[in-house]
């Protein structure tokens, strides 16, 4: 994670950071996922709207997440805050960007929305 190296100054922190984080949100991500894929089954609201919503609560866990695994690994919570001040804004538009190109991806005959 480059700017767990940039802050710290540790790149060793910062590549700790970045793997942990790999790992911790692969499964964070997937639960997440399923979480609303239920949800989104039983809603009528266009996909813009969920998409964002989807954004805003990822960011959250993602967010909380960093923050937990830099303090802990750094023993340094400004840090750990730090960190997730600054990926909260870079991963909502990365994250709300990549829910938009996947809503587009056709699999198995399926079509794309309407609202797309």
């Amino acid at each position: 994670m480059l700017w767990g190296w940039v802050l710290s100054g540790k790149w060793q922190l910062g590549l700790s950071v970045g793997l942990l984080e790999m790992l911790t949100k692969i499964v964070l991500y997937f639960l997440h996922d399923r979480a609303w894929h239920r949800v989104e089954l039983k809603s009528t609201k266009p996909s813009h709207v969920i998409h964002l919503t989807k954004t805003i609560t990822w960011r959250i866990i993602g967010t909380l997440d960093t923050i937990l695994l830099s303090w802990i690994l750094s023993g340094d919570i400004a840090l750990g805050l730090q960190l997730g001040s600054i990926e909260i804004v870079t991963k909502m538009i990365l994250y709300y960007l990549h829910e938009r190109l996947w809503h587009r991806v056709k699999f198995s005959g399926e079509t794309v929305s309407a609202d797309a």
